[in-house]
């Protein structure tokens, strides 16, 4: 599996609602891999000034991760392979 940064730009969301989008991100994760597609919801990082919002998900592809987003109503702007180098 490897991981996929989805960027998002959220300028002026509130924060109830980008609260709502990270659960439903989690949930619609969680159904996808509970029916057979492999998806887990790492983290998000929000920059209320600007907006920009980077979700990064572990998948098999990135066509899932897209559907993922997709079924969640979640906006997102590109979904691309990236290394996540967290210690």
């Amino acid at each position: 599996m490897s991981v996929y940064m989805v960027e998002r730009s959220l300028k002026g969301i509130a924060m109830s609602d980008l609260a709502a989008a990270q659960k439903a991100a989690i949930a619609t994760s969680q159904q996808f891999s509970a029916e057979g597609t492999p998806v887990r919801y790492i983290r998000s990082t929000f920059v209320p000034d600007s907006g920009a919002c980077m979700c990064l998900f572990e998948a098999s592809d990135a066509d899932a991760v897209k559907r993922v987003n997709e079924v969640a109503k979640i906006p997102f702007d590109r979904v691309t392979e990236a290394l996540d180098l967290t210690p």
